[in-house]
């Protein structure tokens, strides 16, 4: 059993959790609780090592199991350690560290998304737990936006990180991706409560890419430079704006039911 901080394990773990530059160096990220790491196993994302303590469930167990079997390291640590170095308010005694799976779009992706700016935690990990959930085959985050593997971004999205690519991108390489790479090319759309043309009055079954930008400032002046055409989200005036999360959402359906209709 582990009992010290400084056991090279723990240390790594503390790293990861709080630092997003030791992450994006070392391509490793860690996740907590058992519907996590059920779905990092599932979808194909190697563990390096795998930390338990007492609290730890029936069903969690079952995932200490399958890591086993994979013969990756298990170790155990007191209930009082977990807490110290777990970044949730009461641990469910699982904590996986990772290397990041390679994310690769589809081939000839027809539904896009990009954040433009998305600097909210809670907001970006619902984005891709939406995105997953209406069929979005991927999620770019343009500069400015959250690290999508902190542990608020990970806990929000619910695992949606382990089966929707989320690639970082310049503007000029969202750009290239959409007008040259991406056949059919994939129109921009750029979310605008200044737009006169409301989500549902437009044809967004065509090969897109919908933008939501920033909950601060909107999105860059170089989107709105590059986008094909700006969709509103009618509302009644004097209404606040909605925030990124809520705005992505009902854009994200409306595409869907679109393409379902």
């Amino acid at each position: 059993m582990i009992t010290s901080l400084q056991n090279p394990h723990i240390k790594l773990a503390r790293q990861l959790l709080s630092d997003r530059k030791a992450r994006e160096e070392s391509k490793s990220l860690v996740v907590e609780g058992v519907r996590l790491a059920e779905e990092a196993i599932l979808n194909g994302w190697q563990p390096q090592f795998a930390l338990w303590s007492a609290q730890l469930n029936e069903r969690g167990k079952k995932v200490l199991q399958q890591i086993t079997r994979l013969q990756i390291p298990v170790e155990e640590i007191p209930p009082v350690l977990m807490s110290k170095i777990s970044d949730t308010e009461t641990p469910q005694g699982l904590m996986l560290v990772l290397t990041q799976k390679e994310q690769t779009l589809t081939e000839k992706p027809n539904f896009l998304l990009a954040l433009d700016g998305v600097r909210d935690p809670g907001n970006l990990g619902s984005i891709l737990r939406t995105a997953s959930a209406f069929g979005s085959q991927g999620v770019i985050l343009l500069p400015g936006s959250a690290d999508p593997f902190s542990s608020k971004v990970l806990r929000a999205a619910m695992g949606a990180h382990f089966r929707l690519p989320a690639l970082n991108m310049t503007v000029e390489e969202f750009n290239l991706l959409c007008k040259e790479k991406a056949v059919p090319a994939l129109k921009i759309y750029l979310a605008d409560m200044d737009s006169a043309q409301p989500c549902w009055s437009m044809d967004l079954r065509q090969p897109l890419a919908l933008v939501i930008g920033g909950e601060a400032a909107g999105a860059s002046a170089q989107l709105y430079a590059i986008a094909d055409g700006k969709v509103l989200i009618p509302m009644p005036a004097g209404s606040e704006s909605l925030n990124a999360a809520v705005a992505a959402s009902i854009l994200l359906y409306e595409i869907m039911r679109q393409r379902q209709s």
